[in-house]
């Protein structure tokens, strides 16, 4: 059975996840934080995990962004074989719900329209966007705000087979280190292996919206999630990067088949809030 899905209503939901994610840090993201609180170590990371908190508490009640940098819209859109969308283009329906959400929602705009000539667009519009077809009737949208702080920080690692999975914890400390205060920890390290160039990419980008309390359902890789999580906080960056034992708050890892020639590894960081909004229309 088809079933049909007005665009305006894919508009609605992306406005208002726009507005709610630039606003309200997620719950798994919530818990992370006061886990954090209790168990850094360091008195001045303590105190700065603390005025995180704090932070997030006055933009709740005075519905103020919980970072200035309200980030570039990154959004993930898997829409079941068995719908039919009526109405607008999907990219344009998308497109023209960030730009309702961060026009209305009085969000800081922060897109340029080229690259090079840097004119701003004036309402964060375009969205990156990535589409893909699943099994089902609904279409499951999930919108990360991504702010360039941390983004700038992302790195790709085209390793050789022969370097193995040390290889790949010694990409990810890197990353980690080479980002230090600049990705403004405690972060969230979302790590993409396999695939091409492009898809280890873009598997590190979704490992930022699995929520921060799961880990991965393959027990090698939940088991070098923990691993590498350890020694990252064993970095000392610490809250922001001023010291600690609180340098991430989470490691998620994807992995995807690949070439016999290749040992693709992305990295890509998130700052202490790390948004995201998921929803099923």
């Amino acid at each position: 059975m088809i079933r049909t899905i007005s665009t305006e209503e894919i508009t609605r939901n992306i406005r208002e996840m726009c507005i709610e994610a630039n606003h309200y840090l997620s719950e798994d993201m919530k818990r992370a934080l006061k886990n954090a609180v209790d168990t850094e170590k360091a008195p001045l990371g303590k105190k700065i995990l603390h005025q995180l908190q704090e932070n997030l508490a006055i933009a709740d009640e005075e519905m103020i962004p919980i970072c200035q940098d309200t980030g570039m819209a990154v959004v993930f859109a898997e829409i079941g074989q068995d719908v039919h969308l009526e109405g607008m283009l999907l990219e344009e329906a998308i497109n023209e719900g960030v730009r309702q959400g961060y026009v209305e929602g009085f969000l800081r705009k922060s897109v340029v329209g080229d690259p090079l000539l840097r004119e701003n667009t004036k309402d964060n519009t375009p969205a990156v966007i990535h589409c893909s077809i699943v099994a089902g009737d609904k279409v499951r949208l999930a919108l990360a705000p991504k702010g360039f702080g941390s983004e700038n920080m992302s790195r790709i690692f085209m390793l050789k087979p022969a370097d193995g999975i040390e290889g790949v914890k010694q990409a990810i400390l890197t990353a980690v280190r080479d980002a230090g205060p600049n990705a403004c920890p405690p972060m969230v390290v979302g790590v993409g292996i396999g695939g091409t160039f492009e898809k280890c990419a873009l598997l590190a980008k979704q490992a930022l919206i699995r929520p921060v309390d799961e880990r991965s359902k393959i027990p090698y890789i939940k088991k070098l999630e923990e691993e590498m999580l350890t020694k990252v906080n064993g970095l000392g960056i610490g809250p922001g990067g001023l010291g600690g034992t609180t340098t991430a708050l989470a490691v998620n890892i994807n992995t995807y088949a690949t070439h016999i020639a290749g040992l693709p590894v992305a990295i890509n960081i998130c700052c202490h809030v790390n948004r995201h909004v998921v929803r099923e229309i």
